[in-house]
């Protein structure tokens, strides 16, 4: 295992609600992994990092050698000018599964400060899988931000991920009022695009109540998976989730296939609604699709 680390320290805190960005001082930090696969397992062969940010031990929970890693970054969000960049490769036959131990933040920030940015960048390699299963980002009012995933998979690369998006603080009546946040999801096939969306996010803007728009509901997730159309499967999703009915409290779930890419959807008020239901989805592609049984990281446990 190759490792090399690099600290850097801030002597304040990121700002609550409330307070203003300060300039002069931000946080560049950035995880480069790499995973290969052994005669037993998938190994840990690389990890460099450069400022807060890092990675637990990986743990083995599974009889196959998928290795489980939890990223860890201790200040608990971004704020302007914060930036966090993550690089995941495969090796051939490796097979990982990528989670958080809790939600991601993104703070209010002034326009002084310039946005936040966040960046995960994974390349897998032929009869590679990867899993990209962190918890929710939650996106505080008057956060300046630009979030971006990109996945590039060789010809027999297999991917399966989600992300969830929280625009403001529900719990705490916070609207996301001001500010704006923009989310890349792109996942390519030896150059090809295979699933490309983007969206802007904007405070206040009609879109987040109107009907055609988010319906006034601040919590929305996408999860997809790279594969062939697996007979049933589609259904067999539909069935699983919770209801679609107007106004229920699990949200609004949806499942569709074009071709080589299956997407679940979530629009709700919960996060705990989206999550809950896409680590369903999730235990019956992973058996449907790889012919293997879920194994939940334990960190999802406590």
């Amino acid at each position: 295992m190759t490792t090399s680390s690099h600290s850097t320290s801030r002597s304040d805190h990121h700002p609550t609600r409330g307070a203003a960005c300060d300039p002069p001082r931000r946080w560049d930090a950035s995880l480069e992994l790499g995973f290969r696969r052994d005669a037993r397992r998938t190994t840990l062969a690389l990890r460099r990092h450069k400022g807060p940010l890092g990675v637990q031990r990986p743990f083995y929970p599974e009889p196959d050698g998928t290795c489980h890693v939890y990223l860890l970054h201790p200040p608990g969000g971004v704020a302007g000018g914060d930036a966090l960049v993550i690089d995941a490769h495969l090796g051939a036959g490796a097979q990982a599964l990528l989670t958080t131990p809790a939600a991601g933040k993104l703070y209010r920030c002034d326009t002084q400060a310039g946005p936040s940015h966040q960046t995960q960048r994974f390349d897998v390699a032929d009869g590679a899988c990867l899993e990209w299963l962190p918890q929710e980002t939650i996106v505080f009012d008057a956060a300046r931000s630009q979030l971006a995933t990109r996945v590039e998979l060789a010809q027999h690369a297999q991917f399966l991920g989600w992300e969830v998006l929280c625009l403001g603080r529900p719990a705490a009546g916070e609207r996301f009022e001001h500010g704006r946040v923009r989310q890349a999801f792109e996942v390519y096939r030896e150059g090809r695009p295979m699933f490309v969306e983007r969206g802007l996010y904007e405070g206040g803007a009609p879109v987040l109540e109107a009907p055609w728009g988010l319906s006034n509901q601040p919590i929305m997730g996408t999860m997809v998976c790279v594969t062939p159309a697996v007979e049933g499967l589609v259904e067999q999703l539909r069935d699983a989730l919770p209801p679609n009915g107007k106004g229920t409290a699990q949200g609004h779930f949806s499942v569709s296939q074009l071709r080589e890419v299956l997407v679940c959807r979530y629009l709700g008020a919960r996060a705990e609604s989206a999550l809950q239901g896409f680590r369903m989805a999730w235990g019956i592609v992973r058996t449907a699709v790889y012919g293997r049984q879920p194994r939940e990281p334990r960190i999802w446990l406590t």
